[in-house]
Order: C-alpha cells, then sequence, then structure tokens
C-alpha cells in the first residue's frame, strides 16, 4: 500500500466514515423510522451498563456501529477492488 493510499484510507476512516455514519442516523430520523427503532443498538448497549446511563451513550454507541459498519463495507470493497 503506497503512501498516498494510506493518506486516503485515513482521511476515509477519520473523515468521511463518521460523517456518513451521522447522516445514516438523521436521514433515518428525517424519514420517519421511530427513534428507538433507531437507537436500539444503543439501547441494547446502554442496558448492558444500567438504568442510570445517560441517553448520550445510546447515540454514541449508534453513531458508532454505523461507523464500524461503514468502515467494514469500505475496506471490503476496497479489498475486492485491488488487484492482487
Amino acid at each position: 500500500m503506497s503512501r498516498r493510499d494510506r493518506l486516503y484510507l485515513a482521511i476515509y476512516i477519520f473523515v468521511l466514515a463518521p460523517i456518513g455514519a451521522v447522516v445514516a442516523v438523521c436521514a433515518m430520523l428525517l424519514f420517519g423510522v421511530k427513534p428507538h427503532t433507531v437507537f436500539a443498538v444503543g439501547f441494547a448497549i446502554r442496558s448492558v451498563f444500567g438504568p442510570h446511563v445517560p441517553n448520550a451513550v445510546a447515540i454514541v454507541s449508534t453513531v458508532g456501529t454505523w461507523w464500524l459498519a461503514i468502515v467494514i463495507v469500505g475496506l471490503v470493497w476496497e479489498r475486492v477492488r485491488t488487484p492482487r
């Protein structure tokens, strides 16, 4: 992997993927998906920590899950697209 490709990968992982995750969550809420459905992963993670955990934990873990999914899809895409 060249130096330029590493730079593009870093930009993708640390800039584009987080923005895409936030946009995905906001778009789902905008188009009428119930908030409890959108943040289901976050609520599940929040329930592990107990009843007195702030809602921010659910929000951050939901966006983090979307970020991870976008990064995984991007890395798989790059691996399939790149000839060996």
